[in-house]
């Protein structure tokens, strides 16, 4: 039997694992995930490194051997991360360079959350932590606010490959394409080459679900429920499809410019009700990546279906966003509340994550 995860691949959609440790890199797992299920990249944020580092004991002769010699506590987590991020990036090396160079095999970085409504704080830590991984395929994790828009104009400007984060919102993801396009607009203008830059912007999924399922059902419209992401999901690839064939576009690729793939992040099912594949089973396409959890991974390997499936029922998405409307559900207030939300959430892991470190450096 072909493996389920890696006929995904056939349809042009890249997966990457949205978790990382040191114990799934330095025991062969993430290696075997590469050959067998045909993973393509590695996200990480605060959370997921907030439970890697408390949960084990891995980091313990590290977090003592960086603490000598790092004073806040926050450049010693990054030192550990940075750690992780190039070894990972290092078992991905072969598929980076594999067919199209650059086309896949990235490990993503974020910036400090605290970071996530200053500007020019996320510029600088990029470019240090880009510097600080020193990696091809690395991508730098920036938060799509308001303020880091222009965050990552600049990183993108200064060649860096960036992962757009916390995208809830279709108004929100435009901006972030025009920010990419502007980049590589200004990179080129400087005299530099813009071939091997790479971006992705990371679309979320389920937690607009979460959120707006139980005012679908107080508004009777519970045949909707589960189905308001997956349709945004679709008019963004819209949106994608639009923006990536403009004149300006194609401008920049007669010089070498990849388009900016839009990622499914937030793929696992949070209701119990649902098919624990259904998000990733809803929005396979060419030239899109799906960020997965491990366990979603293995429910895909054993009983998920791959199929070509994201450039159906478009007119469906958009009769159910028009549905939403009508109701008077403001989604465009519901995204900006999750964006709030989705930076509070990586701040409190983040926080704690800190306070770990500290603790662990007392015990010494």
């Amino acid at each position: 039997m072909a493996n389920k995860v890696k006929q995904i691949h056939e349809f042009g959609q890249s997966i990457w694992l949205d978790f990382i440790d040191r114990e799934i890199i330095s025991s062969g797992k993430l290696q075997k995930l590469i050959d067998e299920d045909g993973v393509r990249g590695v996200t990480s944020n605060p959370a997921i490194f907030e439970k890697a580092i408390t949960s084990s004991s891995d980091y313990d002769a590290d977090i003592k051997e960086f603490g000598k010699t790092t004073e806040k506590t926050e450049d010693l987590f990054f030192e550990l991360a940075v750690k992780d991020i190039q070894a990972a990036a290092d078992l991905f090396d072969k598929v980076y360079n594999e067919g199209v160079v650059g086309a896949d095999g990235y490990v993503s970085l974020e910036v400090s959350p605290f970071l996530a409504l200053d500007t020019e704080g996320t510029a600088k830590q990029a470019e240090e932590l880009w510097k600080k991984v020193d990696r091809k395929n690395v991508m730098i994790k920036i938060p799509g606010t308001k303020p880091g828009l222009q965050a990552i104009r600049q990183s993108i400007a200064k060649g860096i490959n960036i992962n757009v984060t916390l995208l809830f919102g279709l108004q929100r993801y435009e901006e972030v394409t025009e920010a990419y396009i502007a980049g590589l607009e200004d990179h080129l203008a400087a005299g530099h080459n813009i071939a091997h830059i790479s971006s992705v912007a990371s679309f979320f999924l389920s937690r607009i679900d979460v959120m707006i399922d139980p005012l679908l059902e107080e508004k009777g419209l519970s045949d909707l429920k589960g189905e308001v992401a997956i349709a945004s999901a679709k008019k963004a690839y819209e949106i994608y499809k639009r923006v990536f064939s403009t004149e300006r576009w194609k401008a920049l690729e007669a010089k070498g410019a990849k388009p900016q793939r839009l990622l499914w992040a937030s793929t696992s099912s949070k209701n119990p009700d649902f098919k624990d594949t259904k998000y990733v089973e809803a929005l396979i396409g060419p030239d899109t990546v799906d960020t997965v959890p491990l366990e979603t991974i293995e429910a895909f390997r054993d009983h998920g279906i791959a199929a070509d499936t994201l450039m159906l029922g478009l007119e469906q998405a958009t009769e159910t966003l028009q549905r939403v409307k009508a109701a008077g559900i403001n989604l465009d207030e519901i995204t900006q509340k999750l964006e709030d939300e989705g930076i509070d959430k990586f701040n409190k892991p983040f926080e704690k994550l800190l306070k770990a470190i500290e603790d662990q450096q007392k015990k010494d």
